[in-house]
């Protein structure tokens, strides 16, 4: 009996603010925020539209809550920085999954 993965990701809006979030599918957890129907916080038309900058895998549900909640509490500094130190890890995940380059971005500000 095969687990689905689980996964922790971060979303870069259009108004320059991070959106973390957990979700067992990454394609269309993207669609549905960019359609407006995800979380409260990325409905707004200034959010949109919303890039995928970040994915970690995970075996458990507990395990890519756990990393959300962690990633929350970091400030904007510390969220930059913990993006950068796990960039190419991401960045292979993402590409994997997303065959097509125009839902990964790397839009991210380096201040």
């Amino acid at each position: 009996m095969g687990e689905s993965k689980q996964y922790f990701y971060v979303l870069h809006t259009k108004d320059d603010t991070f959106y973390g979030g957990y979700t067992t599918d990454p394609v269309r957890r993207l669609k549905e925020h960019n359609d407006g129907v995800g979380a409260k916080y990325t409905r707004l038309p200034k959010r949109r539209p919303l890039h995928m900058i970040h994915l970690e895998e995970f075996s458990t549900r507990s395990d890519a809550t756990k990393a959300e909640a962690s990633f929350k509490k970091l400030s904007r500094t510390q969220k930059e920085n913990y993006l950068t130190t796990h960039r190419a890890t991401a960045q292979k995940l993402l590409t994997k999954l997303f065959k097509e380059n125009e839902h990964v971005s790397d839009k991210r500000k380096t201040t």
